[in-house]
């Protein structure tokens, strides 16, 4: 079964979840290929079309970013998918809001935008941003995290990966999933620009997506210049630890390439070096190893 690790979904504003993400609003749901209200039922359709059997919905902050309504929503209601919320671990009772949206079925754990300025969350990238080094001392939020069992996702740029082995050194025993080829670009050498990682996969519980791959190239598809990318995070964190996410719909943005969803499944096909076997690993099995599916 083809397992999608990086979706979004998201449904339309209410008073109660209002619409507050002025740069998703304004310059990436008007460029979708989608409609600017895409559903969970409308991801279904999407991922029929494209071959895909589950998949993972990633929390899509176009309200509040700390409002996970629809992602708790869609995964209780379809059970072709799982979630993946977001939470402000610096904030008053993080430790307790945690424990109650794992409590929630399919929910599978949260994700970390170190790429963004902490006030400024998930509405630009800043990759000098320091202050996932600071989340580190939030006990009581990682012992809830441990507790819970839940995946901590980091959405982190090659250039913070040192920040992101202090918070896996401290917490070696949580499962971590680093986003997007943690974007890398696809004209550097993977050997420097991925040298932070060799310490990271040293631990077992950390695992690389190859997702959003578009936006990695700075070629037209198949986006070759990706290749090599995928064969060092395959090299060194082996196939149980390297998995595939398409993020769409967001990739379809034309800034992110303008990918079709059958395309970003397709992209492993086109991928000279990979085995049936690798393939296989990449969408699903070596994600459901990872969180225990």
């Amino acid at each position: 079964m083809v397992l999608d690790t990086h979706t979004h979904a998201w449904g339309p504003p209410t008073p109660e979840h209002p619409w507050t993400n002025g740069p998703l609003v304004e310059n990436f749901t008007d460029h979708f290929s989608t409609d600017v209200v895409y559903t969970a039922d409308k991801l279904l359709a999407d991922m029929d079309d494209a071959g895909i059997d589950e998949a993972v919905v990633v929390g899509y902050p176009i309200t509040d970013w700390t409002d996970n309504w629809y992602t708790v929503k869609a995964a209780e209601e379809h059970e072709r998918l799982y979630a993946v919320s977001m939470i402000d671990q610096f904030a008053d009772g993080a430790a307790a809001t945690l424990r109650e949206l794992m409590d929630h079925d399919r929910m599978l754990g949260f994700r970390l935008g170190a790429v963004c300025p902490y006030d400024e969350m998930w509405e630009r990238f800043d990759y000098e941003q320091t202050w996932l080094r600071d989340a580190v001392g939030e006990e009581a939020f990682w012992a809830a995290a441990r507790e819970t069992d839940a995946l901590v996702q980091l959405m982190a740029h090659t250039s913070q990966l040192d920040q992101a082995l202090e918070l896996v050194e401290t917490y070696p025993d949580l499962a971590y999933a680093f986003d997007h080829f943690a974007h890398a670009d696809a004209a550097d050498d993977p050997a420097e620009s991925y040298a932070a990682f060799e310490p990271l996969a040293e631990y077992d519980r950390v695992a690389v997506k190859v997702s959003e791959v578009a936006h990695t190239s700075n070629e037209a598809y198949p986006y070759e210049d990706a290749f090599d990318h995928l064969r060092w995070l395959l090299d060194t964190f082996g196939r149980d630890r390297v998995v595939w996410g398409s993020d769409f719909p967001n990739v379809s943005h034309p800034e992110f390439g303008g990918m079709t969803y059958p395309e970003t499944l397709a992209w492993l096909e086109e991928v000279p070096f990979l085995s049936d076997r690798d393939r296989e690993a990449l969408t699903g099995g070596a994600f459901r190893d990872l969180v225990g599916l």
